[in-house]
């Protein structure tokens, strides 16, 4: 299983909002890069970062200072970076990948422009991830700001139609909030999508990380961790060592 420790950004800053609230945000470090690399010290070789900036559409300069920490964060060495959040076209597809990311989300346009998210799909292939986020089932778009009326069973069920084959799913209501994890609803994802997946949202103890771990390749692809880590709930190094353990 691999171990995404998470990077939140909006104006360059890393941050971690609760349940996806702007108003409900607090600046851990206003430098990302050192970040990045404190992750590598202790044995990360992914990295999941989140452009919040861009996916809640705030001003120009607020992105700009977003794009260029990301830019930062892709030249860290022995890290693979995961990054999302915004993504609504094949330029912003092309300039993520210019600055070497190794997997690139689409969110919003998965449900608002499928027709887009196909063309992508077929384009990109591997780099390119489904990012779904669900509060009490329904799917919400737009920084997680807005509903479709659309169920998870709905919109997960077409993904592997477009053609994708990594999906990561937050469940919101638990995101940031470190109220641990909810097993059984990443098997029932991972079953409508066919393929494993990335659990996203509520990682608190080590113990939930066991038990992703234990669910299986087969339903389980990785884990992204936020809060907790920052937090000092546990070390990046000991959620490494009880995902490892508990995958064997």
């Amino acid at each position: 299983m691999i171990v995404f420790p998470a990077i939140d950004l909006i104006g360059g800053k890393v941050v971690r909002l609760e349940r996806g609230e702007r108003s409900r945000c607090k600046v851990y470090s206003d430098d990302p890069v050192a970040v990045a690399r404190s992750f590598v010290e202790q044995g990360a070789t992914w990295l999941h970062v989140v452009d919040l900036s861009a996916a809640l559409e705030e001003d120009d300069e607020a992105r700009a200072a977003n794009t260029a920490a990301i830019r930062d964060i892709c030249q860290v060495e022995g890290l693979s970076i995961d990054v999302g959040g915004g993504v609504r076209s094949l330029a912003r597809i092309d300039e993520l990948a210019g600055f070497g990311a190794k997997r690139i989300a689409l969110g919003t346009v998965l449900v608002t422009e499928p027709g887009f998210a196909e063309v992508a799909a077929r384009a990109f292939g591997n780099l390119l991830v489904a990012d779904v986020a669900a509060r009490d089932g329904q799917v919400k778009i737009n920084g997680w700001r807005d509903g479709i009326a659309r169920g998870v069973e709905d919109v997960v069920g077409q993904l592997t139609e477009l053609g994708f084959k990594h999906l990561v799913f937050t469940d919101i209501a638990r995101d940031g909030m470190q109220t641990g994890i909810d097993v059984d609803a990443y098997r029932h994802v991972a079953a409508c999508a066919g393929f494993p997946v990335v659990a996203s949202g509520g990682v608190s103890t080590l113990d939930d990380i066991r038990a992703l771990a234990a669910a299986g390749d087969t339903v389980i692809e990785g884990c992204i961790i936020g809060r907790a880590l920052y937090e000092g709930n546990f070390t990046l190094a000991e959620a490494l060592a009880a995902a490892k353990e508990a995958s064997c």
